[in-house]
């Protein structure tokens, strides 16, 4: 039986996007204490992230971007320092305060500490209890609570320093991933399937049509069983025909029925029952490697509870 790696970091839970944020610190707290109550937390390897590489961030993203968010950080460092603000509003939704670069380069390093750690046998699988999360970063902009782009940084990372051949990426988050779908998009090599709530943020669902991608929309109050459904019949085929050596999973878990964010009606069975399908296919062409990584999912016992969901099934306990 194979380990599966727990990657963290105490820095993440430092960004924070201002009182009443959603996507606050909290949510890690809550993933936390449920592994802990359940038990599931004895079952993992405990990694600490390690922050990801300037060169690694440009296999995603361009270089003004990054200089863009590192120089944002400094400035603020400065003021807060000075007494001034310690926030700054990139959009309507997505702020920065002096810990957020540094969170979001551990985001990063999560996914890609896992990438290593699976390619050379060390664990199976592992699943990234990191934030700021990432999927709609897209190559040049911050956006919708990311910064940058976690899994597609890691598939990138993966085809270009461990020669993965063909990589996968699943998206079961509420939103479209669009900045994962920005990144990836045209790259034979990586294949991306996901569903999402249309219409729904970010505006327009998914705006390309390149032969690697699976976008599957879905109306409001979609229910499980029609998700099921639609895996076993749009995810699964592609899947397979693509044979991935690598599975990455944008593990968002605001599609539960009780997450206000939006309005699909998952249940924390859903999640455990999609998990295993997927680690089915990871253990059939890709020797069971899968590194999941934490996007949505705000309400904080629902995510607590899908989160052990999904991590009871990697883990295998």
């Amino acid at each position: 039986m194979g380990r599966t790696g727990y990657y963290t970091h105490p820095d993440c839970r430092k960004h924070d996007m201002g009182a009443g944020h959603p996507e606050c610190p909290a949510r890690l707290d809550a993933i936390e204490d449920r592994l802990l109550i359940s038990g599931v937390g004895d079952a993992l390897d405990r990694r600490e992230a390690t922050p990801a590489a300037m060169g690694e961030l440009l296999l995603a993203h361009g270089r003004r971007h990054v200089a863009a968010l590192r120089g944002l950080n400094d400035i603020l460092v400065e003021e807060m320092l000075a007494g001034g603000p310690d926030h700054y509003a990139l959009d309507p939704d997505t702020s920065m305060n002096s810990h957020t670069y540094r969170a979001a380069l551990l985001s990063a390093g999560a996914a890609i500490d896992a990438v290593d750690a699976v390619m050379t046998g060390e664990l199976e699988n592992a699943f990234c209890a990191t934030r700021p999360p990432g999927h709609h970063a897209t190559r040049n902009q911050a956006m919708g609570f990311c910064f940058f782009s976690n899994v597609a940084v890691a598939a990138k990372y993966a085809c270009e320093r461990h020669g993965v051949k063909r990589a996968a990426i699943i998206d079961f988050d509420v939103h479209h991933g669009n900045g994962t779908e920005d990144i990836v998009a045209g790259d034979e090599r990586i294949l991306m399937v996901s569903f999402f709530q249309h219409p729904f943020y970010p505006e327009g669902g998914a705006q390309k049509h390149d032969a690697n991608l699976v976008n599957c929309p879905v109306p409001a109050y979609t229910k499980g069983m029609d998700i099921r459904e639609l895996v076993e019949m749009m995810w699964i085929p592609r899947l397979e025909a693509h044979q991935p050596e690598l599975i990455f999973i944008s593990a968002g878990f605001d599609a539960h029925r009780e997450d206000d964010m939006g309005q699909l009606g998952l249940t924390e069975q859903d999640y455990a029952w999609m998990t295993d399908r997927i680690k089915s296919v990871a253990q059939r062409f890709a020797n069971g490697r899968i590194v999941s990584c934490l996007e949505g999912g705000y309400n904080l016992s629902s995510l607590a509870r899908s989160v052990e969901a999904h991590v009871r099934v990697l883990a295998d306990v």
